[in-house]
């Protein structure tokens, strides 16, 4: 699943520039800054990742049911994963 890295801890912010991070088109390892916010394509991430961070104490995580998409909220970043079909079109 492709993993695209949001660096900021502010929800709000993430929230108000989430459409325009997962409809960007960015190649493997390109940065893009959108509202002062860095993102970035940080390539594929295994499947055992989800799983091994979602039972981290100090990791939120949430989905968008709707694209089948699943964020990962700890520290200071937000990781939008992607699975299979969906990031092939992204």
């Amino acid at each position: 699943m492709k993993c695209i890295s949001v660096y900021t801890d502010n929800f709000e912010l993430f929230s108000d520039i989430f459409e325009q991070v997962v409809e960007s088109q960015l190649e493997e390892n390109e940065e893009k800054e959108v509202e002062g916010v860095t993102f970035s394509n940080s390539g594929e991430a295994p499947e055992h990742y989800l799983e091994r961070m979602s039972q981290k104490p100090e990791v939120v995580v949430m989905r968008d049911k709707s694209r089948g998409l699943t964020i990962l909220q700890h520290g200071n970043v937000f990781e939008i994963l992607i699975p299979g079909a969906e990031s092939a079109a992204l």
